[in-house]
C-alpha cells in the first residue's frame, strides 16, 4: 500500500492548511494591534481625551460633524445656568435685580425646544447674558464645588455672544469642552509606526460599570483617568461620596481585577489646570487633613502623586 494522499484526504488537508494560514494571519494582526482601555469614574475626562485623539490622529472634525455638536453645546449652556439657578434657591441667594428674576423664568421655561437644532433664541441669549453678569449668580457660581454644574460653564458664559450667533459653528475647543454622557462602548482606531491602536472608552457612571468586564479581553494597557480637580466635589449619584475618593477606590478595584492581570495599568490625573485654579479658593487640606502644602500647586501634586498612596501591582514604572 502506498503512502500517498488519497483524493478524499486532499480537500481536508487543504481546509486545514487554509485554517492554519488564517490563524497565522489573525495572530500577526493581533500582535500589530494594541488595545487600550480607558476607564474612570463619571466626568473623569475620558471623552475629552477621545475628542483630542480624533483631532490629532483622526483628521479632525468635518463641517457636518461640527454641526452635530452645536445643539449639544447649546444644551450644555442652558443646563449649566439652570443648575446655578437651582443652587441659588437651595443656598437662598437672590438675583441682584428684578430683570434678572424675569430672565430666570425664561431659562426654566426652556426644554428640548427648537433652539437645540436651529440656534439660540434671542430671549434665551439675553437671559443668559444678563444672568451671568448678575452679582447673585456670580456669588453662587463661586460655590460651584458644592453642587453639580459642568466645569466648562464659565467658558461658555464668557463667550455667550459667539454661541448665540445664528452662524455659530463649533471650533475645536468648543467641541473638546462639550459634555455628553458616555453610555455604552465607544472606540477610536489609529495607526502609528505600523501599530494599530484600538482605544476603547466605556461610561464611568455607576450604572455603566457593569459593562467594563466585557471589554477586558486582550487588553494590553489600561489608562485609568482621575479628575484631580474633583477633590472637593461629590458624586451625581450619591451626594455623600467624594468624587476623588470614589475614583481612587475604583482604581484600586480595577488593579485587583483578575481579568486584568496581564495588562499594564497607568493612573492618569486629569484636569490639572482646573485643579491649579481651585487650590486658592478651595483648600486641599479641607478634604485631606494631613496635607500641609497650602495652595502651592507643586506641593499639592506631590502629595496626591505620592506612590504609596495608590498601589497597583501591574502599574507601569
Amino acid at each position: 500500500m502506498g503512502c500517498g494522499v488519497s483524493r478524499q484526504e486532499r480537500p481536508e488537508q487543504e481546509r486545514n492548511a487554509q485554517i492554519e494560514a488564517q490563524l497565522k494571519c489573525d495572530w500577526a494582526l493581533q500582535n500589530r494591534e494594541l488595545k487600550v482601555l480607558m476607564l474612570g469614574a463619571g466626568d473623569s475626562g475620558k471623552s475629552t481625551v477621545m475628542k483630542q485623539l480624533k483631532l490629532v490622529r483622526g483628521g479632525g472634525y468635518s463641517h457636518d460633524e461640527r454641526l452635530i455638536f452645536k445643539p449639544i453645546i447649546l444644551e450644555n449652556i442652558v443646563r449649566s445656568m439652570r443648575s446655578i439657578l437651582e443652587a441659588m434657591a437651595v443656598f437662598e441667594i437672590s438675583v441682584d435685580n428684578s430683570a434678572a428674576a424675569q430672565y430666570s423664568h425664561v431659562i426654566f421655561m426652556q426644554g428640548q425646544r427648537s433652539y437645540l437644532k436651529d440656534g439660540m433664541p434671542h430671549e434665551v441669549h439675553m437671559a443668559l447674558k444678563s444672568l451671568w453678569n448678575d452679582a447673585g449668580v456670580q456669588q453662587c457660581y463661586a460655590r460651584c464645588s458644592e453642587y453639580q454644574v459642568m466645569d466648562t460653564a464659565g467658558y461658555y458664559f464668557d463667550e455667550i455672544d459667539r454661541f448665540a450667533d445664528r452662524h455659530f459653528l463649533p471650533n475645536d475647543e468648543d467641541i473638546v469642552r462639550s459634555r455628553l454622557k458616555t453610555t455604552g462602548i465607544n472606540e477610536f482606531h489609529f495607526t502609528a509606526d505600523s501599530l494599530t491602536y484600538r482605544i476603547v472608552d466605556i461610561g464611568g457612571q455607576r450604572s455603566e460599570r457593569k459593562k467594563w468586564v466585557h471589554c477586558f479581553e486582550d487588553v494590553k494597557l489600561v489608562l485609568f483617568l482621575v479628575a484631580i480637580s474633583e477633590y472637593d466635589q461629590c458624586l451625581y449619584e450619591d451626594p455623600t461620596v467624594n468624587r476623588m475618593q470614589e475614583a481612587l477606590d475604583l482604581f484600586k478595584d480595577t488593579c485587583e481585577s483578575r481579568w486584568l492581570k496581564q495588562a499594564a495599568i497607568q493612573l492618569v490625573f486629569n484636569k490639572t489646570d482646573i485643579f491649579r485654579e481651585k487650590l486658592f479658593s478651595s483648600p486641599l487640606q479641607n478634604y485631606f487633613p494631613d496635607y500641609e502644602g497650602g495652595s502651592n500647586y507643586t506641593r499639592a501634586c506631590h502629595y496626591l502623586y505620592f506612590p504609596g498612596r495608590y498601589h497597583d501591582p501591574n502599574a507601569l514604572e
